[in-house]
């Protein structure tokens, strides 16, 4: 799993490609994530007794994570691996060589 709760995303792909967000939620068994502020869908809300009218309430739905690329300083970048002189595995930025913290 290469995104992380709590990362900087960029969509790449689809209807809501060049929008960014933080990730809420990630699902790794479907393959999926929730930015918050894209693919927002409308969601039918019944009659309660603290809301009478009912009526429509907007959230996000997931998205592909194959669409979704980390944000670092401004820019897109893909994650790769490295392992340190003490054994460690760190992740870090293709583009700059950085080490990635979440």
């Amino acid at each position: 799993m290469h995104l992380r709760k709590g990362m900087l995303v960029r969509v790449i792909k689809g209807n809501h490609k060049g929008s960014e967000g933080k990730l809420l939620f990630v699902f790794p068994k479907e393959n999926r994530a929730i930015v918050e502020g894209v693919n927002m869908v409308k969601h039918s809300v019944r009659p309660t007794q603290e809301n009478p009218s009912g009526g429509y309430s907007e959230k996000e739905a997931p998205i592909n994570l194959s669409n979704l690329m980390l944000v670092q300083k401004g820019e897109i970048t893909r994650i790769g691996y490295k392992i340190l002189d003490d054994g460690s595995k760190v992740r870090i930025s293709l583009k700059t060589g950085q080490e990635i913290e979440v």
